[in-house]
């Protein structure tokens, strides 16, 4: 499913499970992030678990007390065995910043550029962008393929729909692009 991104492997696993998202707020109520959740549908959704714990349990053996299951690159819904590892639940979270919406678009923001691999890469030439909007997962397969936010000239989406759905977050931090200003010089004499 979109929300899971299972490996070929794992396909046995949507024959024995049900997925969706789920949203955890924080204890604070202050930070939120958008996990896989499976469960089995004769027992119940609260019978189910984590994607990501589901799929380390499955191919890389139980997860000890004290170590949780974290998302490498930061993406909760990206759910391939390259992209988990283990850590000791005493690290600070990586995920719940003080304010959901600064998680997407505030001071954490990076721009990620990804090349015809998938790769990220530095510069911003020849490259393919990510949609804007959190919950949508595409990514250009040509490249300029998604629309531009006409007013910041930065936020890419892949259609209308991500657009509008994202603009009460996007609103927030757009800013019309500047064009470069000619200085006036005084008349020669």
């Amino acid at each position: 499913t979109k929300y899971a991104l299972l490996d070929e492997r794992d396909i046995c696993l949507v024959q024995q499970f049900a997925f969706e998202a789920r949203v955890d707020i924080d204890k604070d109520g202050i930070g939120a992030a958008i996990y896989a959740w499976a469960y089995d549908v004769t027992r119940g959704r609260m019978s189910g678990q984590y994607v990501h714990d589901l799929l380390w349990e499955t191919h890389r053996g139980g997860i000890a007390c004290g170590w949780r299951v974290v998302h490498i690159n930061q993406v909760t819904v990206d759910n391939r065995l390259e992209n988990l590892t283990l850590v000791p639940t005493q690290t600070t979270p990586l995920l719940l910043p003080a304010d959901p919406v600064e998680e997407q678009y505030g001071d954490f923001v990076v721009t990620r550029y990804f090349n015809s691999n998938g790769e990220v890469v530095e510069e911003e030439d020849d490259c393919y962008y990510e949609c804007r909007y959190a919950p949508c997962t595409n990514m250009e397969k040509e490249l300029r393929e998604f629309s531009i936010c006409g007013r910041c000239q930065e936020a890419r989406y892949c259609g209308t729909y991500c657009q509008q759905k994202d603009w009460p977050v996007h609103k927030k931090l757009c800013r019309e692009k500047r064009r470069p200003c000619l200085t006036e010089r005084p008349p020669e004499r």
